[in-house]
């Protein structure tokens, strides 16, 4: 299977869980708008999930995957599995632990850490600390999904790790529909939001489970022991901590900083989650092919088809992303009047929101560029070194999160989130070209340049449009306003396809063979 149709298995099935995202953040708009129940579910999801992401889908991962490649490489399934069950048995007391230590101690972790700006009121100081201890068993669950992710990954079985988040939105969408047909309170859906999270994540690690298994990879507990196998990977998670999560770290750090603006945490939550989407779909697609991928090729020794895999990497990650990108900065407030705006989210709150997408949507394109050269880092072992790069980004996104609220209020915090991102994209290539470990062909250039020159004529098309459509645009009638907005996306990514297809930046074959099946290629595993 191809390097971009491996992409495009992954993109499609996290492009389930984004849409089905839409859908859940639709109806917690509607339902709770940006008041206070919504910022204390949003506050209260981000600390797990938070956790997840840096320990989980991000440090853990990061050093799991090289290390369990290379037993299943070098030893054998017999040595992988062994490698496995000692993490395994470690991992799970680790976050029993873990879990028990910040469901006793949340009071004082909402207090500093989750959301300290909510002091002033009681109420919603409350309801978060309940809400967090509802939804913090989701970290155990989904870290122990990760794993099994990583084990498929490596075996080259990616659409079912990819697949499974969807459950997340799916139970969600069906409490909400269920709060909202009951006319329910308020903070009662925020409660009954809480316990759909729990529930995902016991779903989604069944799944895993099950989907291991079937591959024929069965595991056992163990009593943990600090292996050296498993020391290694615990020294590798460590640096592996910031880098892997630093997009997450700058989020909840502008959270600690928002909690000070009423609303301010439910808009750039609702902003994000679009711009969440071409990540999910591009990005994440890229993080997890190209990291087995680049330790297999580096493993067998072989370093052209390593430059290979991340040239093209480059060029897809920037082909789909940089015109997504301008699309949002430009055409912000229609998709998110479209999305968004019903209920309880008013015509300000679409502002808002669309203000905070716009900054956000600045750096889309260097989000999806960590996801390209942090794996090179990664296959090599070398964690030390994208850790520093973080740990600096951190560093400016917690500087100009301060410097730019009091300026410009949340949209100064998604500000300094894309600057940030860019910053930790500059150092990452840099030093990949500094040491000779990429080197981008004459080739990649020329297409890059092409994806430039497409969605700056992209850009120009999109003001026209919506110039010309704006009476559709914010029409009344939502049909109109529907019709008015895809006409617009439509009209726009013909242009940007026929430039960058005439021009060579995208192929078209490898385009249309990325969203084709082949029957000579082995299917992936579909039912869960």
């Amino acid at each position: 299977m191809s390097l971009v149709k491996k992409f495009a298995a992954v993109g499609g099935a996290t492009s389930a869980s984004r849409l089905s995202g839409f859908v859940r953040e639709a109806l917690i708009g509607a339902a709770l708008g940006a008041g206070p129940v919504a910022d204390a579910f949003y506050a209260a999801f981000r600390f797990p999930n938070l956790f997840r992401r840096l320990f989980a889908e991000g440090a853990f991962n990061t050093a799991f995957i090289p290390l369990f490649a290379k037993e299943l490489e070098g030893g054998g399934e017999q040595a992988a599995r062994r490698f496995a069950e000692d993490v395994l048995s470690v991992l799970m007391a680790t976050l029993i632990l873990l879990s028990g230590l910040a469901i006793l101690f949340m009071p004082f972790l909402v207090e500093t850490v989750i959301a300290p700006g909510f002091a002033s009121d009681p109420d919603k100081m409350d309801l978060t600390v309940m809400l967090t201890r509802v939804m913090f068993p989701y970290l155990f669950f989904m870290s122990l999904v990760a794993m099994l992710s990583g084990i498929l990954n490596s075996m080259r079985r990616y659409f079912l790790a990819a697949i499974v988040p969807v459950l997340l939105n799916v139970i969600l969408i069906g409490v909400l529909v269920v709060a909202l047909a009951l006319g329910i309170d308020a903070q009662a859906t925020g409660l009954w939001l809480a316990w759909g999270v729990f529930a995902s994540g016991a779903a989604q690690l069944f799944f895993l489970a099950r989907g291991v298994r079937r591959q024929g990879f069965s595991m056992s507990l163990r009593r943990p022991a600090l292996t050296p196998d498993v020391r290694r990977l615990l020294t590798l998670m460590g640096p592996a901590l910031l880098t892997g999560g630093v997009t997450q770290i700058n989020l909840l750090v502008g959270q600690i900083i928002a909690s000070a603006q009423e609303g301010a945490i439910s808009l750039l939550n609702y902003a994000d989650r679009i711009n969440q989407l071409p990540l999910g779909i591009i990005g994440i697609a890229i993080g997890v092919v190209l990291l087995p991928e680049l330790s297999r090729t580096l493993k067998a020794g072989d370093f052209a088809d390593a430059q290979h895999l991340q040239n093209r990497s480059l060029e897809f990650g920037l082909g789909l992303t940089l015109p997504a990108a301008v699309g949002f900065v430009l055409f912000s407030g229609p998709l998110v009047n479209l999305l968004y705006e019903r209920g309880a989210f008013t015509a300000q709150t679409t502002a808002l929101t669309a203000a905070a997408l716009s900054a956000f949507a600045t750096g889309l394109p260097a989000y999806v560029l960590i996801k390209v050269f942090s794996p090179a880092y990664f296959a090599r072992l070398d964690v030390k070194s994208p850790m520093w790069f973080s740990m600096a980004a951190v560093v400016v996104n917690i500087a100009g999160s301060l410097i730019l609220f009091p300026i410009w209020g949340h949209v100064g915090i998604a500000a300094a989130t894309s600057i940030s991102a860019w910053l930790n994209f500059a150092l990452l290539a840099g030093v990949l070209w500094r040491r000779g470990d990429f080197r981008p062909s004459a080739r990649t250039l020329r297409r890059v340049a092409m994806i430039v020159v497409a969605s700056a004529a992209m850009g120009v098309v999109v003001l026209l449009l919506d110039r010309a459509m704006a009476a559709w645009l914010a029409s009344p009638a939502l049909l109109v306003r529907f019709c008015a907005v895809m006409g617009v996306i439509g009209i726009a990514a013909i242009v940007y396809f026929a430039i960058v297809i005439a021009t060579g930046a995208l192929d078209r074959a490898e385009l249309k063979g990325a969203f084709r099946r082949r029957k000579a290629a082995p299917a992936q595993p579909l039912d869960p």
